[in-house]
């Protein structure tokens, strides 16, 4: 089997090791299921992407999202990542600043652009999310497990936009960075109620750089925290719409994440009526080749 084109890249930073690292693998189709998740076990990174021909004529490429346990049918930084490396390499052109990416979840819709510092800006549409409140039990064993209060009026919620994550408002941002879950106990909950992980936020002080601290775990896919994290933290734009937080929080939401783990992951999240946009920067680490 011939050597495959392979890059490395952070996402949601312009900083080199600031952000969420993410493996793609260009050009895949030679490869099988079993071969990708073997791969995406070696790499042991939140999520390894594999880039294939679109099998859809309104689409540019398709994309097969792995963790190192499990296959996701949609993520997001996987999606900017891969974006980010096919543009680079020159395998994709964008059309008047616009991709379509074809994944388990559906099509998703990519806008490409210049930020005022000139770094490229990538964003994606989040898919449509479902919304279901947890029921009582539930709400007592996040807490048991996230070993601290909710934010009493904001119920947590499933939000399933692709993977299914379990939504979790908490007092302030502070609070987030402060927390140590039970993993342990998190895997056995999320099994049994068949959830991707727990995504959990709060805002910062008026007056700070960012708006919301968002922090991801998800133990079951062998994810113990993610760095940086676009479909949870579109989850998170989604819980805010179903709540009524838009005039409260903002529509316009800059994100912290990763500080917990050392990073500096910087994402943007729009919100309105019609849709969720989230957006961030990326850039190459390692550019290669891969030996399967």
């Amino acid at each position: 089997m011939h050597r495959l084109a392979f890059k490395q890249v952070d996402v949601f930073t312009t900083q080199r090791f600031k952000g969420n690292p993410l493996a793609v693998v260009l050009q895949a189709e030679s490869l099988t299921r079993e071969q990708m998740q073997q791969i995406a076990h070696w790499n042991n990174l939140s999520e390894t992407a594999f880039v294939l021909p679109a099998t859809r004529s309104d689409a540019d490429y398709r994309l097969r999202i792995f963790t190192p346990n499990c296959e996701l049918p949609f993520a997001g930084h996987a999606t900017i990542g891969s974006a980010h490396a096919l543009i680079e390499a020159g395998l994709i052109e964008p059309r008047n600043g616009k991709l379509v990416q074809e994944c388990v979840a559906g099509l998703i819709d990519v806008d490409i652009a210049r930020g005022t510092d000139g770094s490229q800006l990538i964003t994606f549409e989040l898919p449509p999310a479902t919304i279901q409140p947890v029921n009582d039990s539930d709400h007592r064993e996040l807490q048991a497990v996230l070993g601290v209060s909710v934010v009493r009026d904001r119920r947590p919620c499933f939000v399933t936009v692709g993977p299914r994550w379990l939504v979790v408002q908490l007092r302030d941002a502070q609070t987030v960075l402060a927390v140590i879950p039970d993993l342990a106990r998190m895997a056995i909950n999320d099994h049994r109620t068949s959830t991707t992980g727990v995504v959990i936020f709060g805002p910062h002080p008026e007056g700070s750089n960012e708006h919301i601290e968002v922090r991801a775990f998800a133990p079951t896919c062998g994810i113990t925290e993610d760095a940086a994290c676009g479909s949870g933290s579109g989850a998170v734009a989604a819980f805010i719409r179903a709540t009524g937080q838009t005039t409260s929080l903002g529509s316009q939401l800059r994100v912290a994440q990763g500080a917990a783990l050392g990073r500096a992951g910087k994402l943007h999240l729009s919100i309105t009526d019609q849709s969720i946009k989230v957006t961030g920067a990326c850039v190459t680490c390692l550019d290669g080749s891969l030996d399967p």
